[in-house]
């Protein structure tokens, strides 16, 4: 059985004025940060191409980091500005000014509706992201996001690419979110993710009686006429899930859901593909529902719940420095487990 209680724990993750000043109108952009590097390099890099050697030897940044660094002329080779494609020979002497700055949109900044840090070590924070709050600022949407706030939280953010954000959840999703703090840390994720070896489970309402759990395997891509939404497309890429019964109401079902790959929005389109809509669901819910012989109560419920009825409630993965296997576990937010409570007080009644 489902626990239907908000979480009372963790760090309200609201960035603070210092003491007898006002917050600034507009927040400030962050400012770069700079780390040199010093190689040399060896017989075995002898003969690559010099991009190819740093992303080699530089594990830590991306091969795109480094090439835009060559391109500034923020490496050096031997004192002279290279080429990216340029060969390197051993014994070279190689500095890297490595500039980290936040994308020049992207300002600190407070969130537009307050989280959760449910864990922080010096590699990574777990978050918990309440519905309401965008993840990345992008059209229309410039602050108030989650990468605005871990900014201003943790400027040092800045050095990592998308302020450690390595996975994203949709703006009215509630739940677990892991951010890396470093490079280092950032690398390793996303390779784990690359990897299938993040554990992620999803607690969705679907509209519909399941019989029992199975697996989407279809693929996802962008809906041909409606670029905004995602469809299941014969060219689209890869995508699998895996689901199970968590529980049966009425006209319902409560669903665990494991994601194996993480294409945008596969949950919500693979449950629509097999007929169970999650409940609340804008884009690919299509209309409202109202279950037969509902409720008053029941109904009321259902209008009023305005959003996607899907929380990621369960987030596995190894520390990226230590390997040290980790869970996190957050409870189901208010409007959604009162949602439940109400299904079941009708199920319990019938």
């Amino acid at each position: 059985m489902v626990g239907f209680a908000e979480a009372k724990t963790g760090i309200i993750a609201k960035p603070m004025s210092p003491p007898g000043k006002k917050a600034k109108a507009k927040p400030a952009i962050c400012s770069p940060a700079v780390e040199r590097h010093e190689l040399t390099f060896a017989a075995d890099d002898a003969g690559e191409r010099l991009d190819v050697v740093l992303a080699r030897r530089l594990p830590q940044y991306s091969r795109a980091r480094l090439q835009r660094w060559i391109d500034e002329g923020r490496v050096l080779v031997d004192g002279v500005v290279p080429a990216r494609r340029v060969l390197v020979r051993a014994a070279q002497q190689v500095r890297i000014d490595a500039v980290f700055i936040a994308d020049e949109r992207v300002q600190a900044g407070k969130p537009a509706v307050p989280f959760r840090v449910l864990h922080r070590d010096a590699a990574i924070y777990v978050i918990n992201k309440p519905p309401g709050l965008v993840v990345h600022p992008g059209a229309g949407v410039a602050s108030g996001t989650l990468q605005n706030a871990l900014l201003a939280l943790d400027p040092q953010l800045a050095k990592v690419p998308r302020a450690g954000i390595v996975h994203r959840l949709d703006k009215d999703t509630s739940g677990l979110l892991v951010v890396a703090r470093t490079p280092v840390a950032h690398a390793a994720l996303v390779r784990a993710l690359a990897a299938r070896e993040v554990g992620r489970e999803y607690l969705a309402l679907c509209h519909g009686l399941m019989t029992g759990g199975g697996t989407i395997a279809e693929p996802i891509g962008r809906h041909r006429t409606q670029r905004t939404r995602m469809a299941v497309r014969a060219d689209g890429r890869e995508a699998v899930t895996h689901y199970r019964i968590e529980r049966r109401f009425r006209a319902h079902t409560l669903a665990r859901v494991q994601l194996e790959t993480g294409r945008t929005h596969q949950i919500r389109v693979h449950l629509t593909h097999a007929g169970y809509p999650i409940v609340g669901d804008p884009v690919y819910g299509g209309r409202k529902r109202a279950p037969a012989a509902g409720s008053p109560a029941v109904l009321a419920a259902l209008a009023a719940f305005q959003r996607q009825a899907l929380h990621a409630t369960r987030l596995e993965f190894a520390h990226p420095v230590s390997g040290r296997p980790l869970v996190f576990e957050a409870p189901l937010p208010k409007d959604f487990a009162a949602l439940l409570e109400v299904l079941a007080a009708e199920a319990g009644a019938a």
